[in-house]
This record gives C-alpha cells, sequence and structure tokens, in this order.
C-alpha cells in the first residue's frame, strides 16, 4: 500500500488541506508537506499523529474498506455496546434502526 497516496486520497474524500491536517494532528506544516509533496514515507509515530487527527485507527488507515472516523461519541458508543449482552445488542440495534426511518 503507498501510504503517502491514502493520506492524499482521505484528505480528497474529506476536503481537508494540508494546513488543517497539519492542526488536526499536531506535526508542523513542514513534516505533512513533505509526506504529501515530496512523498516522504512518515514514520510510525508520525502515520499515528496523522490517523489521531483523522480520527482513525492506524488498523482503519490500512483497512481495504470505508473509513470510519471515530469520534468522542462513537468511542462512548462503541464502549456502550461492548458492555451489552446479546438480547441486549438485538434490542438496541432495533431501536436505533427504527429511529433512523423516522
Amino acid at each position: 500500500m503507498d501510504v503517502t497516496a491514502k493520506i492524499k486520497q482521505i484528505l480528497s474524500q474529506r476536503g481537508w488541506s494540508a494546513y488543517r491536517l497539519a492542526k488536526e494532528s499536531g506535526l508542523s506544516e513542514s513534516t505533512i508537506a513533505n509526506i504529501i509533496k515530496r512523498n516522504a514515507i512518515p514514520s510510525v509515530d508520525t502515520l499515528e499523529a496523522i490517523c489521531k487527527g483523522l480520527g482513525i485507527t492506524l488498523s482503519q488507515f490500512f483497512a481495504d474498506g470505508d473509513l470510519v472516523e471515530v469520534t468522542p461519541k462513537t468511542r462512548e458508543l462503541i464502549d456502550c455496546w461492548s458492555g451489552l449482552s446479546e438480547e441486549q445488542r438485538d434490542a438496541a440495534l432495533v431501536l436505533l434502526k427504527n429511529m433512523n426511518q423516522k
């Protein structure tokens, strides 16, 4: 996988600039520019910071499917979901599907 191309693809999909990625990830603009414009391969630490800025995990970054942004609310929902029994999960899923239909 071309890491640099994947970063560019995600930025394009979101309509983000390199400046915004730098601000969201806490990295310098020059670091992001080196990756995007010069096709520099980021270190693992830098890629982790980029993923955190994008609201995704490293595993999501390398996954072949669609990216799902993990916001604090999404993380809270996943944490709550994990504590439910199978029966409770089924009931919650029915409730959520009904809420989406309205």
